[in-house]
């Protein structure tokens, strides 16, 4: 049975095996980064990367993925480190690929999407985003039933294994069709509820989207224009859903900012799909700061963030391009965002720098997002 559909609470810092592939196709530096990234997920969700292997294949093996000699390789480290879990640097990894791993390797076998999933279910705390990782979870579960006999019947433990999904183990394809079908339901009416509270605000009030790579600041940045105390840790996917805060930037001028939640390479189509309505808000916002880690790739950072907006139809929009994390960049990083960004501003959220700058480029866009919207209010 897959592995992924497992859906009980995991144990802490259970020991795992990171496995990239490199295919003709990708770059030495692609490959390396996205493992970076897998590694940070993983340690996220709660384990403890033993090692980190890199294989080149010139095509992915339809049974194993990889070929017999470094499984073979693989298996003895399993076997000398106690490792629980093997996580493949693949966002979609077949139901059969899975049980033959398994039956191999004598432990779990997950993918890419299965530890953003678990960390997705980790971190929802409210009604809302409860309901937006299950529809996930259901929506990567559901096309991987074919083969399977329809029924969702294997117990275990650990990531990949996390979520609302627990009471769907033992129910059929149309049971979980039926569930997604209400959970849908349950999204709209909490869309069409915030949307009438949205068209009040959009009225009144210049309202921003603080966007950006995961783990970049956004909710920091948040915290210190409107002096408040979002949830903030060094962990990727640190809140998931959509919070606004009153901002005073001077004694005459305050927005609205929403926190939203961060954006990742490769992330799963039905997960965007499933937070279409949290990421409405970027959407119904005036303007956007984007904000980016000085301390990442940045220009795989910028791309994908860029991408994710205009899938959302928001490179229209306004944008502050705000680099975080100046007081511990190199100086090589700054030179760089200096000469290849020459608007953006370059601050920190720990020191405060760049902040009173950010102000006055945000009270700059709201005169003339209000002076458009009394036009418009005049004329309608």
């Amino acid at each position: 049975m897959d592995a992924s559909v497992n859906r009980i609470p995991i144990s802490e810092n259970e020991k795992a095996i990171l496995i990239g592939i490199h295919l003709p196709q990708d770059t030495d530096d692609e490959i390396s980064h996205s493992l970076d990234e897998l590694s940070q997920l993983v340690i996220t969700a709660g384990a403890v990367v033993v090692t980190r292997l890199i294989v080149r294949r010139p095509s992915l093996d339809p049974a194993y993925i990889i070929g017999s000699g470094k499984l073979e390789e693989i298996k003895k480290l399993i076997l000398e480190q106690s490792v629980k879990l093997v996580v493949f640097d693949l966002n979609n990894i077949r139901p059969v690929q899975i049980r033959n791993l398994e039956n191999l390797l004598g432990c779990r076998v997950i993918g890419r999407t299965e530890v953003i999933l678990d960390i997705f279910a980790r971190r929802a705390k409210t009604v809302e985003s409860k309901i937006q990782v299950e529809l996930a979870q259901l929506n990567y579960i559901l096309p991987r039933l074919k083969g399977l006999g329809g029924v969702l019947s294997r117990l275990g433990g650990g990531i990949g294994t996390r979520g609302p999904g627990e009471k769907m183990l033992e129910t059929d394809r149309r049971h979980i069709v039926k569930r997604i079908q209400t959970l849908k339901k349950k999204l709209s009416h909490i869309s069409i509820h915030r949307n009438v509270q949205r068209q009040e605000r959009l009225q009144k009030e210049i309202i921003g989207s603080v966007v950006g790579y995961t783990n970049a600041g956004k909710s920091t940045l948040v915290n210190i224009l409107a002096k408040d105390d979002l949830f903030v840790e060094d962990r990727l996917f640190a809140t998931l859903d959509a919070y606004t805060r009153i901002v005073y930037l001077d004694e005459s001028h305050k927005v609205l900012l929403t926190d939203t939640v961060g954006f990742i390479n490769n992330l799963p189509s039905h997960l965007v799909e499933s937070f279409k309505s949290t990421l409405e808000e970027i959407q119904y916002s005036d303007f956007i700061i984007h904000v980016v880690g000085l301390d990442t790739d940045i220009d795989k950072a910028v791309s994908v963030v860029d991408h994710e907006l205009q899938l959302l139809h928001c490179k229209h929009k306004p944008l502050i391009l705000y680099f975080n994390k100046i007081d511990i960049a190199k100086e090589e990083t700054i030179q760089y965002v200096r000469l290849r960004f020459p608007d953006a501003i370059l601050g920190s959220c720990v020191t405060g720098e760049g902040i009173k700058l950010l102000k006055e480029r945000i009270i700059a866009i709201a005169e003339t997002l209000k002076k458009e919207k009394q036009k418009i209010l005049l004329y309608s």
